[in-house]
């Protein structure tokens, strides 16, 4: 007990004292996280307009997958972006495998399926209820899927959110592509773990202090533009 306190004094300290350590292994799991939801928002939230306001052959198939993929297992992920990128594989001539952008497209590659399922949702919900105003409008799917991406923005970015969310607390596929390498590949995830097994508890903890509090953050920000716009509806 007497040893977990004076880890999480020292935890303290390198939070509140700005450690460069602590702000250098922040500053790229954020720059990674960002990144991968953007790339992921942009892929994924017309994929679920797509399947919310289309009708076309193998709609059901996609949205099952949607959903499925959703519990992507991450070390499966990683695994298979690890042997895509490798020497060996078909994109090993990009020669980014154990470098930010690798791990920036497994995230990617994770969060994608989670923005367009709940995306889906959202737009499909909007499309019971304004579908018919916008037919009679003579709006075609795609001008009406990005009307409703439009008017649903807020609700929307509760999901970016949770994608967001998802991508700052992964760390096996980011471990297996980015290969936990200090000052190149060292997120937040990847540290809390490493100095776990070597017993050094103080950055860990710090890195988990931060960690958290980023996660509050991300959830109560997603609970408060909820309320805003059950709020502004209501």
């Amino acid at each position: 007990m007497q040893e977990f306190g004076r880890s999480g004094a020292v935890a303290l300290g390198l939070v509140t004292g700005l450690d460069s350590d602590l702000l250098a292994i922040v500053a790229l799991s954020l720059q990674v996280s960002l990144s991968a939801v953007a790339m992921a928002a942009l892929i994924g939230l017309p994929l679920g307009a797509a399947a919310a306001v289309g009708r076309f052959p193998g709609r059901r198939p996609l949205i099952v997958l949607l959903n499925a993929f959703m519990g992507l297992p991450p070390v499966v992920v990683g695994l298979v972006i690890y042997l895509l990128l490798s020497r060996a594989g078909p994109l090993g001539h990009l020669g980014i495998l154990f470098t930010p952008a690798a791990m920036i497209l497994a995230q990617t590659v994770l969060i994608v399926p989670i923005i367009a399922a709940l995306s889906r949702q959202v737009i499909e919900d909007a499309w019971v209820e304004y579908g018919e105003q916008l037919r009679s409008l003579g709006s075609g799917p795609a001008r009406s899927g990005f009307t409703l991406l439009w008017d649903t923005r807020f609700s929307l970015l509760t999901v970016i959110l949770a994608g967001l969310g998802r991508a700052s607390a992964e760390v096996g596929a980011v471990m297996i592509v980015g290969g936990n390498i200090d000052g190149v590949t060292r997120v937040m995830t990847t540290t809390i773990a490493l100095e776990t097994s070597k017993g050094d508890l103080p950055l860990a903890l710090a890195l988990g202090i931060v960690l958290i509090t980023l996660v509050f953050a991300l959830n109560a920000s997603a609970y408060l533009i909820k309320e805003a716009v059950q709020r502004r509806h209501g």
